[in-house]
C-alpha cells in the first residue's frame, strides 16, 4: 500500500468511497436518510481546506483522509477493505502531519471509527448534539475528541 497526495484523477475514486463508506457510518448513527453524496459536501464542508491524501494499491485508490488546521476532518476507506489497517495507516499519516495537539469528530453510534481514534491515543472531551454538519436538517450526538502528541 501507497500512501500520497491526492491528485485531481483520484476524484471519481474518492467520491465513490466516501459515498459507499458514508451510508455505513449513517446507519449506526443518524440514519441514512441524512445522505448527502461527496459531490454535494465537499466545498461547503472544506474538503480540500488543507492537505488530503489517499491510501493506493496500484492505481486502486482504497481509502483517503483530510486534515487542516490540525484537525482530522475526513477518513473514509473503502467498504470492501475496512478492518485491513487502511484507515489506521492514513489516520497516522494525519497526526503526523498535523501540530502538538490533533482534533477530530465522531458521530455517535461509529463504534468502530470511534475505537480507532482511541486506539490511537485520542480521548473524548466532550459529546454534543446538535445540527448534522454539512446537512442541517438533521440532529445528531457526536463525540469531539483531542490527541495532544506529547503525551503519547
Amino acid at each position: 500500500m501507497e500512501l500520497r497526495k491526492y491528485k485531481p484523477e483520484d476524484w471519481d475514486a474518492i467520491a465513490a468511497i466516501h459515498d459507499r463508506a458514508r451510508l455505513d457510518e449513517l446507519r449506526l448513527s443518524v440514519g441514512v436518510e441524512a445522505f448527502l453524496s461527496l459531490a454535494e459536501t465537499a466545498e461547503n464542508e472544506g474538503l480540500f481546506d488543507g492537505e488530503v491524501w489517499v491510501a493506493c494499491d496500484g492505481a486502486t485508490v482504497l481509502g483517503f483522509v483530510a486534515f487542516a488546521d490540525d484537525e482530522v476532518t475526513w477518513l473514509y476507506v473503502s467498504p470492501e477493505r475496512y478492518r485491513s489497517g487502511i484507515g489506521r495507516t492514513l489516520l497516522r499519516q494525519a497526526i503526523d502531519r498535523c501540530g502538538s495537539v490533533v482534533h477530530t469528530s465522531v458521530l455517535s453510534g461509529n463504534d468502530v471509527a470511534l475505537h480507532l481514534y482511541l486506539s490511537e491515543g485520542f480521548a473524548i472531551v466532550e459529546t454534543k448534539t446538535g445540527k448534522l454538519n454539512g446537512n442541517e436538517q438533521f440532529s445528531a450526538t457526536g463525540h469531539i475528541l483531542r490527541l495532544d502528541k506529547k503525551e503519547l
